[in-house]
């Protein structure tokens, strides 16, 4: 692996889809949107139900199945991808159900709601067709922070800067490592950000 490889694998590492709810809810716990104002043990909380749900578990699942010989860790083929979204899937709504039991603001369930929803349509997708997860993770990352400035008419311009640039890193990183070609990254990109959009801009 030469540097420009290496550097490509380190920002799909940091990048992973799995990670991207948990970097979502940190921007939204310390935004300064009105909903971010709850108290630190609910935010420890908050992120620990996360955390737990849409990394940990689907990690540890992972793991599991690497001791499948028929099992590809690599997940180069499309249809590897189905097994890993559909337990992926269960763990997000478990945290969504969790999160339900929390007093906290709507947003945060509406957020995680529409991730699972994002990750159903990839799930479909990679039945027929290897879509970029990873900018489908960035993307609805986008997709919910433009929606949240457009609905409480706040200025966000500098983190949606900041995201864009990530996200513009996290494709080139792919096409590097020939994870994917350019119309899997851009189909990825605005799956997961029309859905994430659509979602917190409606409800």
């Amino acid at each position: 692996m030469n540097i420009k490889q290496g550097i490509a694998q380190t920002f799909s590492v940091i990048f992973h889809p799995l990670l991207i709810p948990t970097y979502g809810f940190l921007l939204l716990m310390n935004s300064g949107f009105y909903f971010s104002m709850i108290t630190y043990d609910a935010k420890k909380l908050l992120l620990l139900i996360v955390f737990m749900s849409t990394f940990l578990l689907p990690v540890l699942s992972l793991g599991l199945l690497s001791f499948n010989k028929h099992f590809n860790m690599k997940m180069e083929k499309s249809t590897d991808r189905v097994i890993p979204l559909l337990f992926t899937a269960v763990y997000y709504y478990l945290g969504y159900f969790y999160l339900g039991r929390l007093q906290v603001y709507p947003i945060y369930r509406i957020f995680l709601l529409a991730t699972i929803l994002i990750i159903i349509l990839l799930l479909l997708v990679s039945m027929k067709w290897k879509i970029s997860n990873h900018m489908a993770g960035i993307g609805g990352l986008i997709g919910a922070i433009l929606a949240l400035s457009f609905r409480l008419g706040l200025n966000s311009s500098l983190l949606l800067t900041g995201l864009i640039i990530a996200a513009g890193a996290v494709g080139t990183s792919r096409l590097v490592l020939k994870k994917h070609d350019p119309l899997q990254i851009y189909a990825g990109f605005m799956l997961g950000f029309a859905v994430n959009y659509l979602v917190i801009i409606f409800l």
